[in-house]
């Protein structure tokens, strides 16, 4: 709703009235102004949200003025899309940044070879002031397309030649000269193994994601900085899908019967994982201990038993995604608004919650 009770549209003042806040105060937040402490804006974000406000087009914009619209580019089918609460979560923390800002988010999917020339067209064409671009593979054309147009992006992850078996770094941008909002994979991945062999499980495998993707490759990595001498075939590939999560369990347990714990790289997987184990008659944790990835509620805290899992801020990095986008084109600006740190990409932190399958 953009509109009160009374049909008139929320403006300005009930957005600072319902914060508690100044109207300067917001003003400086929709405005993209730096020095302003996170958890004020996050409550200037919430009021937004819950208002419905849309600032008009005085309101700062990106650099360039032209369009007030941000493409949201993503290689994944669309209905994994809209069945994945992942997607959901960063698509929500990209709009409530794009509000703020009085942005359009313009949605593009590339799901075969040929919808990169008809993206790239779009992209090149002038309809967009920058990109926001998530789910990209190692060796995902985009990265080199988006810095051919000089079009300004910053990507959800490192992708293209930026990706690799490498930590992270807070250093300046992406391969190709772009930054990127990414989570602590790799830590994240090594301390749920680490927590696993702390229970005294001794046949721990793990379920991957797609490894053309640098996040399962980062977790993949974590598994084996603290199993460096785990077997192959205690190692099964999925693709972030349900699906693809019962079935690599179904292989680790075809491969490995005394199979006693396995990470597996996102909650989506662990629950096809915790469906395939009782079909099999297997009890978690008593039989197999499971931990999860990403800390989605609609998943792990309704799963039977609840999900223990490696939590990252999903719908903070989409926010954060779209903060770097905006600060990339405004001269002088800086991301880290109360350290003064220059732009930079960002690896946000990441934590195990233990819940009851480990």
């Amino acid at each position: 709703m953009t509109e009160r009770s009374n049909g008139r549209r929320a403006t300005l003042e009930d957005v600072a009235q319902r914060a508690g806040l100044s109207k300067s105060t917001v003003s400086r937040v929709i405005n993209g102004e730096p020095r302003v402490r996170a958890t004020v804006a996050d409550r200037i974000r919430q009021a937004v949200d819950e208002l419905g406000y849309i600032p008009n087009q005085a309101a700062r914009s990106l650099v360039t003025r032209r369009n007030n619209a941000v493409a949201v580019v993503v290689t994944e089918p669309q209905n994994r899309l809209f069945v994945d609460p992942y997607f959901d979560c960063l698509l929500r923390g990209i709009r409530q940044e794009l509000v703020l800002r009085g942005a359009q988010p313009v949605l593009l999917f590339i799901e075969e070879p040929d919808d990169y020339p008809r993206v790239g067209n779009f992209l090149g064409g002038g309809h967009v002031d920058g990109a926001l671009l998530f789910s990209l593979r190692t060796d995902d054309p985009l990265p080199a397309m988006v810095e051919r147009m000089g079009l300004p992006a910053v990507f959800g992850g490192r992708a293209g030649a930026d990706s690799g078996r490498r930590g992270h770094s807070h250093g300046h941008g992406h391969g190709h000269g772009h930054m990127y909002v990414d989570a602590d994979n790799r830590g994240g991945a090594r301390e749920a193994v680490r927590h696993l062999v702390g229970m005294g499980r001794r046949r721990i495998g793990t379920v991957t994601g797609p490894l053309d993707q640098a996040s399962a490759i980062d977790r993949l990595d974590g598994y084996r900085d603290v199993l460096p001498d785990s077997p192959p075939q205690l190692i099964a590939e999925g693709d972030f899908t349900l699906r693809g999560g019962a079935d690599a369990i179904a292989v680790l347990l075809d491969r490995c019967p005394d199979l006693d714990a396995v990470f597996v790289a996102s909650d989506l997987m662990a629950v096809g994982a915790l469906r395939l184990l009782r079909e099999r008659g297997r009890r978690v944790p008593e039989d197999v201990a499971v931990v999860g990835f990403d800390d989605l509620a609609t998943i792990a805290e309704v799963t039977e038993p609840s999900l223990t899992t490696v939590h990252q801020d999903i719908e903070g990095m989409g926010r954060l995604m779209a903060q770097l986008l905006f600060e990339s084109t405004a001269s002088g600006e800086r991301v880290g608004r109360d350290c003064g740190l220059p732009l930079s990409s960002v690896v946000t932190p990441v934590r195990l919650v233990v819940r009851e399958s480990a």
